[in-house]
């Protein structure tokens, strides 16, 4: 993975790269006239988001083919550096039998039971990230299970 340069920004690659070594991430979309976040479990496929999801908010919302948005972030204890990955966009259905079996042939299985036979992709139009030292934690007065504390004990 490239260096972040020292104004913490990822690069445009450095972004995909983190993306693609995630599996969950939460999804914005605006519902009713307010901001609404959906967890889900995804796969990178042609340089896009692509997750699973039943009939119900997230797949109606997803249909309208309006702005959304798409995060992940994550903390490395080893380096005590946490980053941050945004993906806004579009999304739209995936219709195509051949490429919702290209999105599964990367592993896109749901978490959670029952049928999730809908295949949504958010189409980046904009994707940023940064990167960021964490400030060592007071490990006396930081709460259990922070995960910064893991590399003090």
């Amino acid at each position: 993975m490239d260096t972040a340069p020292l104004d913490g920004k990822l690069t445009f690659d450095d972004c995909w790269e983190l993306l693609a070594s995630a599996v969950i991430g939460r999804l914005a979309l605006v519902v009713d006239g307010h901001a609404e976040i959906f967890p889900v479990n995804f796969v990178v496929e042609r340089r896009s988001v692509v997750f699973r999801t039943a009939a119900g908010t997230k797949l109606w919302e997803s249909m309208k083919e309006v702005a959304a948005a798409f995060e992940i972030d994550g903390y490395d204890d080893r380096t005590g550096e946490a980053w941050s990955v945004v993906a806004r966009g579009t999304t739209a259905l995936i219709d195509s039998q051949e490429e919702q079996s290209a999105a599964d042939a990367l592993g896109l299985e749901p978490w959670q039971p029952g049928a999730k036979s809908h295949y949504v992709r958010l189409e980046p139009n904009r994707l940023t990230g940064r990167r960021f030292k964490v400030t060592a934690p007071d490990v006396w007065n930081t709460r259990w299970n922070d995960q910064r504390r893991a590399s003090f004990e």
